[in-house]
């Protein structure tokens, strides 16, 4: 039995946050399922390390643009294909979890994250033409993404809305989902909640003030907290958005290649991997019960942090604004890149 196995066992499922062309063809991605993956994620810039920086979708390409593709149409289908053949592979893990797990997620454009109507209606389209039980759409946590959020849900959508940072901002997609079921959606959802970056954006503002016995803990200490609103909000319901934890690889070389695997392990979550972490945990993970471990010095530690002078809802709000821009780059990089394929 893998660390994965037995992650499982504690009420936690991993999802392999990648995907390529290599890595269903050559069966890797089975590779993964049998170790105990239950699930996939893509973003923007998953994408464009799949199909801007490697040749294996040249030849498509090419094709596509031959036949009057546009780069766009191009995109979609390069993307709709990936997405497809991997819930294909997971479907198997859908049906033997009763709809719990073997979800695949596909974003829709970035660019649209401050537009409400047309991310509703591009998260429909999308939704329709994979036409399979086990895709989620996912859509940014903006102001717009979690109104769209009910919609979604209420219209039958599987959503993963993803670039939530802060308690408040979980709080709120949270609480769409739930109005989502209240209009008698019945969707699955996951509330993909950021994790390293915090300690990255923190850690610095710690190093100018000399609080080193902060360093390493805000973004842990955040998730408890943020788990502890999930028990709450979802306190004797049927249908629950599962908490998933996402950017989990290790940023600060300092930490151990697996803090954010082993230290957030707990029942009704999901936690998103990077293979590279992945391997890692597989290697040397230690899975535990440990969300709920330290609850009162994850308080205490964020009262300290506001003695400080520290504003985390600030923090947070500025990492939402760079994950926007981040993914933004990646799909405008991406199509770029496609166009220069098409072209050459």
């Amino acid at each position: 039995m893998s660390t994965i196995h037995e992650t499982y066992k504690l009420g936690q499922s991993i999802w392999l946050d990648y995907i390529s062309r290599e890595l269903i063809s050559s069966g890797g991605l089975q590779e993964w399922l049998n170790l105990g993956v239950t699930g996939v994620t893509t973003n923007p810039s998953i994408f464009e390390n799949a199909i801007a920086k490697t040749q294996d979708y040249d030849v498509e390409i090419k094709a596509l643009s031959a036949d009057g593709k546009t780069d766009a149409e191009i995109y979609e289908a390069l993307t709709l294909q990936e997405v497809g053949a991997a819930a294909d592979i997971m479907y198997q893990v859908y049906e033997k979890t009763e709809g719990k797990d073997g979800f695949v997620s596909l974003e829709v454009n970035p660019l649209l994250a401050s537009d409400r109507d047309t991310t509703i209606s591009e998260a429909k389209r999308l939704f329709s033409l994979l036409s399979r039980k086990n895709v989620m759409i996912k859509i940014p946590a903006t102001p717009e993404g979690i109104s769209a959020l009910t919609e979604c849900i209420a219209s039958g959508i599987n959503v993963n809305s993803t670039l939530i940072f802060s308690r408040q901002q979980y709080i709120d997609v949270a609480n769409a989902y739930i109005e989502g079921v209240k209009r008698g959606g019945k969707a699955s959802s996951v509330a993909s909640v950021f994790v390293s970056r915090v300690d990255s954006a923190v850690d610095k503002l710690l190093s100018e003030k000399n609080a080193s016995d902060l360093l390493g803990r805000i973004a842990t200490d955040g998730i408890r907290l943020i788990y502890q609103d999930f028990k709450k909000l979802f306190a004797g319901m049927d249908c629950v958005q599962r908490p998933l934890w996402a950017s989990t690889g290790t940023k600060n070389k300092a930490y151990s290649d697996v803090k954010y695997v082993n230290d957030l392990i707990g029942p009704c979550t999901v936690n998103t991997v990077p293979p590279s972490t992945l391997e890692a945990f597989v290697n040397h993970g230690e899975p535990s019960l440990t969300l709920e471990t330290g609850l009162s010095e994850a308080h205490d530690d964020m009262k300290e942090l506001s003695r400080l002078g520290i504003n985390i809802d600030d923090v947070c709000r500025q990492l939402l604004e760079d994950g926007l821009k981040s993914f933004n780059k990646s799909f405008e990089s991406l199509m770029s890149a496609i166009k220069n394929k098409a072209s050459s």
